[in-house]
């Protein structure tokens, strides 16, 4: 399942920053937290993976999850 978002892009004065909006729901299901801290992976240029600097329990023991 995917969720489809725009990239926006901020300039201010010499800097420019862009930015990603993370759906409510998709962060509410991952349970993650205001202030958390996370690392985007670049896989490839067609690939970004956002993952836990520190990672949570699984919720459902028994089942693997990716990592």
């Amino acid at each position: 399942m995917g969720h489809k978002i725009k990239i926006q892009r901020v300039e201010r004065g010499a800097t420019k920053s862009f930015y990603v909006n993370f759906p409510a729901a998709l962060a509410e299901a991952a349970q993650i937290e205001k202030g958390e801290e996370m690392e985007w992976l670049v896989e490839d240029r067609n690939t970004f993976v956002l993952r836990r600097v520190v990672p949570i329990k699984p919720v459902v023991k028994g089942k693997k999850l990716l990592t």
